[in-house]
């Protein structure tokens, strides 16, 4: 019996396609139909300054908030596990984020997963008042900080960047442990996922560039679960064509792949495409039918 790695959707937050009744509808057809998780990613603007040019791809506005979202999408469901594949921790004081965060693990019965990263666009950073002169620093002291928040009473916590005096804070997350997955793309920010996540997120480019960021994961320590967030690829400078991989006909083989290169979860993103909801939710079907989710 063909090997799978777990798989779960992401949520229709960005682009054309945001709206609740969106976000309501893939969330409870992946909580029917076996998936493991719907996800979320954080942008807070689009730049449109003078001279900007979107070459990132990013997707237009609007882009709703991710942990709103999830907790929208947790009062829908039961049981499918609600991940923030990519939040910013910087973009919020760390005793903030953390009451957020825990408060949605214990109003979902503690099916959260967080996702963070350091953030790279300067427009976000200068929105919300970031000038840490070593923003990498910083973003692992906020992780730091989120879990002594987590912690047992009283809570306290003084770094370079970030303090906060003996308090009781909460609530406490529901779950034990509250798990945390680290993304990152430099072989630096990658050995720092490894050191400071209980897991791994890799934004998926190619399978050259993105299983050599797993091995470099894994060389430099990680031991937690990796994650592939991928979805159809667009057409780029590299592809006039865009590849097949990660498409409604290719998604069976393409998991299967990820299994054998020892991918532990894989999260299906058909918003990079603008894929109309009603159709995800068909396309979902399918992959479920296909794979034998339960």
């Amino acid at each position: 019996m063909t090997a799978y790695p777990t798989v779960g959707v992401c949520l229709p937050i960005v682009g054309p396609h945001a709206a609740p009744e969106a976000v309501d509808l893939i969330a409870t057809a992946a909580d029917r139909l076996g998936f493991h998780s719907v996800s979320v990613s954080e942008r807070l603007l689009l730049p449109g300054g003078p001279g900007w040019r979107n070459d990132f791809g990013l997707p237009e506005w609007p882009s709703y908030d991710a942990i709103e979202s999830l907790t929208w999408a947790a009062a829908k469901t039961t049981r499918v596990r609600l991940r923030t594949d990519i939040i910013v921790p910087l973009f919020q004081q760390p005793v903030v984020l953390a009451r957020r965060l825990a408060t949605l693990d214990r109003l979902s019965g503690g099916r959260l997963d967080v996702g963070v990263a350091r953030g790279w666009l300067p427009e976000e950073f200068a929105a919300t008042g970031v000038d840490h002169d070593d923003k990498g620093e910083a973003y692992e002291e906020s992780v730091a900080a989120l879990r002594a928040c987590w912690g047992p009473d009283p809570v306290s916590f003084e770094g370079r960047y970030f303090a906060i005096p003996p308090s009781r804070i909460g609530p406490k997350p529901a779950q034990e442990h509250l798990r945390v997955w680290a993304g990152a793309v430099t072989p630096a920010a990658i050995r720092r996922a490894a050191r400071i996540g209980d897991g791994f997120t890799i934004g998926f480019r190619n399978w050259e560039e993105s299983l050599a960021q797993a091995a470099t994961y894994r060389e430099s320590g990680g031991t937690g679960p990796i994650v592939f967030r991928a979805g159809p690829m667009l057409a780029d400078a590299e592809h006039e064509t865009p590849p097949t991989t990660w498409t409604d006909p290719s998604i069976v083989e393409d998991l299967a792949r990820a299994a054998r290169a020892g991918i532990d979860h894989v999260v299906w993103d058909l918003n990079i495409v603008e894929t109309n909801p009603t159709d995800q939710v068909a396309a979902m079907t399918r992959l479920a039918n296909r794979i034998g989710l339960s």
